[in-house]
């Protein structure tokens, strides 16, 4: 259970409050703001603020006051060509602080998107939760034979069994242990500093992340992509739910141009129009590496 009944009130009665403001709000991210959206089996995603909205992008690309007198459509357009061009600091007018509840090791991963101001929950000063992440049985994987950061077929029978109790079985003695060190029933008790290093990767934190829309994005791009791992993807798809309904139409553009657009070099974007002239290509004649032929052929033939 992601939330605990005192946990879940407070946010209620955060939710509960209103303001009246001057500044910009965008109506779909309103109705996310303190809100919990569960991710795995304890964790979850929730807005505690936001700054910007759409107009907000394309006011400064204008460099304009106000809101400007551009339409809807002009505004999309504008947009659309900021995203196709690559430019970047308009989209970093728009921010976002986000409440993170994560295990370990999706954090270590997490944490190497530096352009953002990050808090962890400090495990130097307070105890932390008897909470693990133990993966759904049909999320456990050999290794890839392809790819040695990737998972290949999924584990079946004994062999399945066996790791779920492992991983059920380390986390709880581990836990057990840390509680023991840091007790002070007769016992001077371990430092919380040190007793935290006998913690599984697989134990929950927090922290407050907040960083700007354009660099959201360049993270979400390499986590909510297909062949990033699933634990941090989970969380990947949860924000660009929310970012979908905080700035629609950048998100949209980011879509179609970065989701699910491709960037070719410039021999593979040369392959491309000898195949358009009728030529059969193959790696051999490509100019290509057979790893960068087997990324371009996915590229073609990927129906997503």
């Amino acid at each position: 259970m992601p939330l605990s009944p005192d946990q879940q009130a407070e946010i209620d009665a955060q939710r509960g409050q209103t303001h009246t403001t001057r500044r910009a709000t965008a109506e779909g991210m309103e109705k996310h703001l303190y809100t919990a959206h569960p991710v795995l089996d304890h964790g979850f995603v929730r807005v505690i603020d936001y700054m910007g909205d759409d107009a907000a992008i394309c006011q400064a690309a204008r460099v304009s006051y106000g809101r400007g007198t551009k339409s809807v459509q002009n505004d999309e357009g504008l947009i659309r060509y900021l995203m196709r061009h690559w430019h970047s600091t308009p989209f970093e007018m728009c921010e976002i602080k986000l409440h993170v509840k994560l295990p370990v090791f999706v954090a270590r991963q997490w944490i190497r998107h530096r352009t953002a101001n990050v808090n962890e929950y400090s495990a130097r000063y307070s105890i932390l939760d008897r909470e693990f992440y133990i993966p759904a049985r049909d999320a456990l994987n050999a290794q890839s034979v392809v790819n040695n950061q990737g998972r290949g077929a999924a584990l079946s029978g004994e062999e399945a069994e066996r790791v779920l109790r492992y991983l059920r079985d380390d986390a709880m003695r581990c836990y057990d242990h840390y509680e023991e060190m840091i007790g002070q029933d007769g016992q001077q008790g371990l430092a919380r500093e040190l007793a935290r290093m006998n913690l599984p990767a697989n134990i929950y934190t927090q922290w407050y992340w907040k960083t700007d829309l354009h660099n959201l994005l360049h993270f979400l791009r390499l986590r909510a992509d297909k062949h990033a791992q699933y634990e941090i993807r989970v969380y990947a798809d949860t924000i660009c739910n929310i970012v979908a309904d905080w700035v629609p139409a950048a998100y949209r553009a980011f879509a179609d141009y970065r989701m699910g657009g491709a960037t070719l070099s410039a021999t593979a974007i040369d392959c491309v129009r000898r195949m358009l002239k009728g030529e059969v290509v193959t790696q051999e004649t490509s100019g290509m590496s057979k790893g960068e032929w087997r990324e371009f052929e996915g590229v073609l033939n990927d129906p997503a």
